[in-house]
């Protein structure tokens, strides 16, 4: 059979006709380019499809010019904006994004060499394509400094330390990472999948918000901007969300990292805020720079947005690495467990580090790494909230959530930064599954004008209300003083905890001895005239008051479980979170409460 096709098809055009008529006709098929008198393919019974050659001895086929310039274009998507703002990144202190994808996830080597790490694929590099591509029939002339690849925003799946993720990265060459219509459809794409498969969503943010000028397009529609938090709000507990931020992300590109479980800030180089300090200026007349507005230093100390702060992107990645190695893929999975290891110091110093009397200070850390897996303890939003130290650890290899009362600050007494960060923290502990320990030593929530201003009853309302609401196991020690509501926060035993422990330095009661004798015997002490015999007197009272709540008459009442020598403490919170780690419990059938 002889076909003769236009002049202007190419030889792998020529050979495709060839096969594709191979299916369909027997014997020889010769294929004319033109005006051609010799064919340009010929293809007898049994040759290879595309060449005409014998089908066992053929060589191998190639990339067609097709594939290459495909190729082509995905390398010039893929080098970004602009030059000279890919020149400006290094001053800036930061990566190009596609350099940070293979920081985070090992890039071509790590893929050739394991099926376990890199970038998996990326959907939509060819976002929005034909507005500024010079291949584009839409491009009449082509302008590299409107360059606009993959529309600025990167978007696909990858292996993360051995864990399937989506991520989501912006890139800062294109419009300083502003989101636009297409760019805000893949965004979307990827946090719906993310809900169907299952899988952690990690989000590398450098952006400068929504384009303004081309805001119709994304803003206000039903599947724009808008519907990022919604899919934000829809994930939320289903599967875990970690930000990082790498630049100023201004307006819409704030709510990204406040909306994610975790968000980790890069030194010198990540801020966000409501608005850019020259908007505030506008709208306020406040003339402040960008790191006082909203640097890390601000959403770690007053803010609390920030859960962590990273030197630099390399330690921004050590951070999430860790971090993950605590969590779930998604709702209803177990948390990871490792082989279990010896404290880094032994618990046989828990008991000389607890001091005997209740308004001594000391580092609740130095406790925890007593009773805690060696290096494991991880935690979260140091800088805020200091009375309470909320972070991950690991106690015979299995991962637990730790609320610790801290004695070093302000005497362990419950501030309402601190009630909030202990409540957010129990909500993400309970929501992935990880069981929760609570070190009670705290004198209760604090007292004032101040902090009735700053919200103490509401914030320790969520608080009691998350420790309520937990169905994970729980466990309770007290390890000195449980004063006053400070006891119900702390997942005290009317909040239906696995147990409650105590330590021999623990005392439990509505307030510490000094308070209460003044409350109750002010007046009486002030009828003794002699000095001395009042002082006696003031002694008997604290004494048979600190009888009264010692953890010894706590337990021979059967209010908690038992009082273990401290040494023991490690091997019993083992043990115990070991034995309940398939604990059932349930809630009340409703839709929702109304504390939020």
């Amino acid at each position: 059979m002889k076909v003769r096709i236009g002049e202007t098809a190419t030889d792998d055009e020529a050979a495709a006709i060839a096969a594709a008529l191979a299916t369909h006709v027997d014997g020889e098929i010769e294929v004319y380019v033109g005006d051609e008198t010799e064919p340009t393919v010929s293809r007898s019974p049994g040759a290879d499809a595309a060449h005409g050659e014998p089908a066992d001895g053929g060589e191998d086929l190639g990339p067609t010019e097709r594939e290459q310039r495909l190729r082509e274009e995905i390398d010039e998507i893929e080098a970004g904006g602009p030059e000279k703002y890919r020149e400006r990144l290094d001053e800036q202190g930061k990566l190009f994004v596609r350099n940070r994808l293979d920081l985070w996830f090992g890039g071509d080597e790590a893929e050739e060499s394991s099926s376990d790490a890199g970038v998996h694929f990326e959907d939509g590099t060819f976002a929005n394509f034909d507005s500024w591509h010079p291949d584009s029939p839409e491009v009449e002339e082509y302008d590299p400094d409107n360059r606009l690849p993959a529309d600025g925003l990167l978007t696909g799946a990858a292996a993360f330390e051995g864990r399937d993720v989506h991520f989501m990265a912006n890139d800062f060459t294109v419009k300083a990472g502003s989101m636009a219509r297409r760019g805000v459809e893949k965004f979307l794409r990827m946090q719906q999948r993310a809900l169907k498969s299952g899988k952690p969503v990690l989000y590398l943010m450098d952006s400068s918000g929504g384009r303004i000028d081309q805001q119709t397009g994304f803003f206000a529609n039903r599947e724009g901007i808008g519907k990022y938090y919604y899919n934000h709000s829809m994930l939320s507990g289903r599967v875990p969300q970690i930000c990082v931020l790498y630049g100023p992300c201004i307006a819409g590109a704030a709510y990204t990292p406040v909306f994610a479980d975790f968000t980790v800030m890069v030194e010198d180089v990540s801020a966000m805020a409501i608005a850019s300090p020259r908007m505030v200026e506008m709208v306020t007349g406040e003339q402040i720079d960008l790191e006082t507005l909203g640097g890390p230093a601000v959403h770690m100390e007053e803010s609390g947005s920030a859960d962590l702060i990273a030197r630099d992107e390399e330690h921004a990645r050590e951070l999430v690495a860790d971090l993950i190695g605590y969590l779930p893929d998604k709702a209803g999975e177990k948390p990871p467990e490792r082989e279990g290891t010896a404290p880094a110091k032994s618990p046989e110093g828990i008991d000389a580090i607890v001091p005997e009397k209740p308004n001594e200070s000391y580092d609740v850390l130095d406790l925890i790494e007593r009773v805690v897996d060696a290096d494991s303890f991880f935690e979260l939003r140091d800088g805020y909230g200091k009375e309470i130290v909320t972070g991950y650890a690991r106690i015979d290899g299995r991962p637990v959530g730790i609320v610790a009362n801290q004695p070093a600050e302000r005497a362990g007494a419950i501030f309402p930064d601190a009630a909030e960060k202990a409540a957010e923290f129990i909500w993400k502990a309970d929501a992935y599954e990880i069981p929760i320990l609570y070190l009670c030593d705290t004198p209760g929530f604090m007292a004032g004008s101040q902090v009735e201003k700053e919200g103490i009853l509401e914030q320790g309302k969520k608080f009691i209300y998350a420790t309520s609401s937990a169905t994970v196991p729980q466990q309770t020690v007290v390890t000195r003083k449980a004063y006053g509501a400070g006891i119900y926060a702390m997942g005290g035993p009317a909040y239906d905890p696995e147990s409650v422990i105590a330590l021999p330095s623990g005392e439990i009661g509505i307030m510490g001895p000094e308070a209460a004798i003044n409350a109750v015997y002010a007046n009486k002490l002030d009828e003794i005239d002699d000095p001395e015999e009042r002082a006696e007197r003031e002694q008997e009272l604290r004494e048979e008051y600190r009888e009264d709540i010692d953890v010894h008459r706590m337990a021979s009442e059967v209010v908690i479980d038992d009082i273990v020598p401290p040494s023991d403490l490690r091997a019993q919170l083992a043990g115990r979170f070991a034995f309940y780690e398939d604990v059932e419990k349930e809630l009340p059938e409703k839709k929702h409460g109304t504390i939020l």
